[in-house]
């Protein structure tokens, strides 16, 4: 199977600013994740970027890095020009791994990319595990998705879906097992779709809900999903997600 990765990374973060530079174990956070990503069995690794900064840093360890406009509106944006920018053919399988992600699984990272190598019929693969917890079926940043039976996606949203109206309807709570799927923002595209992206009108439900793959579902996209036993491990958003993945990098 043949793939590429592009990691796309902005120097701005509210809550911790440089992000990408934090040092994990004697090395930016950015080339921690790139690092990982060579091991998924990827043809290329490459990090796409808005910042000099970061470009200098992957360079300085091996990591292959482009700059990219700063005012890209989505990351998904990013990765359009990124795969322009290397020229990559239309059938090319493109993995999106976030760069905050320095414990991403590395088996998951090809996975996604198999899931849309079998569904010839999908610009888009992604993941999601189920929900277990009643707290996590009514977060609306817990983004739900729905699946019809070939394990293509029906919607996403932050709704709390399906909802189990019997069990509801009498006070009890969601019952152990009910099918509500967590989406794990993890996505495999064909570099096709990536060049179309940017000129795809804004969706109103895409608008609503603030997700942009309903963009991609509202034109008539379809999206393979592959349903994980278990959530990734958590990215780094926090001064204390930081000093997390420290410790067990530490570990």
């Amino acid at each position: 199977m043949s793939f590429v990765v592009i990691i796309p990374s902005r120097m701005k973060s509210t809550r911790l600013p440089e992000k990408p530079l934090k040092d994990i174990a004697g090395k930016p956070m950015i080339v921690r994740v790139a690092e990982r990503a060579l091991k998924s069995g990827a043809d290329q690794v490459v990090v796409a970027t808005d910042h000099q900064a970061i470009v200098d840093a992957c360079e300085q360890h091996g990591i292959r890095a482009l700059l990219t406009d700063p005012d890209h509106p989505t990351g998904t944006d990013r990765l359009s020009e990124a795969a322009g920018l290397l020229g990559l053919a239309p059938e090319t399988i493109v993995v999106n791994v976030q760069g905050d992600e320095p414990l991403i699984p590395v088996e998951v990272i090809s996975a996604v990319a198999r899931e849309l190598e079998n569904a010839p019929d999908c610009a888009i693969a992604t993941a999601a595990h189920p929900i277990t917890s009643q707290d996590n079926f009514f977060n609306p940043n817990v983004v739900k998705v729905e699946l019809d039976k070939s394990g293509r996606a029906m919607t996403f949203t932050r709704a709390p879906v399906p909802w189990p109206r019997d069990a509801f309807r009498e006070g009890k709570p969601m019952p152990k097992g009910h099918l509500a799927l967590h989406h794990i923002g993890l996505y495999a595209y064909r570099a096709e779709f990536l060049a179309k992206f940017p000129t795809l009108e804004r969706a109103p439900i895409e608008a609503s809900e603030s997700l942009e793959q309903l963009r991609a579902m509202w034109h008539g996209y379809k999206i393979a999903v592959m349903v994980l036993p278990d959530d990734l491990p958590a990215g780094v958003d926090t001064q204390e997600d930081l000093d997390r993945v420290r410790a067990l990098w530490n570990n």
